[in-house]
């Protein structure tokens, strides 16, 4: 199993002047998911090098078991210090593609040419692509046959009222259960910050970090057929 995990190079919180970037738990959790299952995986992101990390998720009470063994793990670090650069991944050679979350994405990789050739490339090579809380904003522009791949597909992501609770509707530049009910996607959700993952064909989502463990394992599920 050849996986490619897609990060944000993006840093900047809007206008706040704040940092922003991946979120932690949500680039861990899959990560250690992939290798435990045998799976090799490659790290890219639009710049290359090292993603911004989100301050916001590397707090005391934001750490779970997969963010403090990636604090444990050098070659980890290493390997997340030197992601790739997405201009240079191609669909063939991987079997699937996952995107982290954080608030980053909604910035570049929702808009990103490289990204949303990828990710439709991934879908018509008949392969299954992932995404995780702010992650399927980079569903945004994706196509596939002039139809947004989202359409008539159940989806999820983070939710208006999960955006709203830390305080940052006013500041990204889309929400991501808006996006996805405006491109045709029945989307669905569960209790804030609960893990809920759906789903449909190739298309895999979760909603918030909370599901980020159990959409990779569905990933790996699928890959194993």
């Amino acid at each position: 199993m050849n996986i490619l995990m897609v990060l944000t190079s993006h840093d900047r919180l809007g206008d706040t002047g704040k940092k922003t970037g991946f979120w932690l738990e949500e680039f861990a959790a899959p990560y250690y998911a992939f290798l435990d299952a045998g799976a090799n995986v490659t790290l890219a992101s639009p710049a290359g090098g090292q993603p911004p990390l989100d301050p916001s998720s590397d707090t005391e009470d934001t750490q779970t078991k997969d963010t403090k063994r990636f604090k444990d793990d050098k070659d980890a670090q290493e390997h997340l210090a030197n992601t790739k650069k997405l201009a240079d991944m191609k669909a063939e050679d991987f079997d699937s593609v996952f995107y982290p979350g954080g608030h980053g994405p909604l910035w570049d990789l929702a808009v990103d040419k490289n990204s949303i050739n990828l990710i439709e490339t991934f879908v018509k090579q008949d392969k299954p692509v992932a995404f995780v809380c702010h992650a399927p904003g980079a569903l945004k522009n994706v196509k596939v046959d002039g139809e947004y791949l989202v359409k008539g597909k159940t989806v999820t992501g983070f939710t208006n009222s999960e955006e709203d609770a830390v305080g940052l509707t006013d500041v990204v530049p889309f929400l991501v259960e808006d996006v996805l009910k405006a491109n045709g996607g029945n989307y669905e959700k569960a209790a804030d910050w609960e893990s809920f993952v759906v789903e449909d064909g190739l298309l895999i989502t979760g909603q918030n970090p909370a599901s980020s463990e159990e959409a990779a394992t569905r990933l790996v599920a699928k890959l194993k057929g």
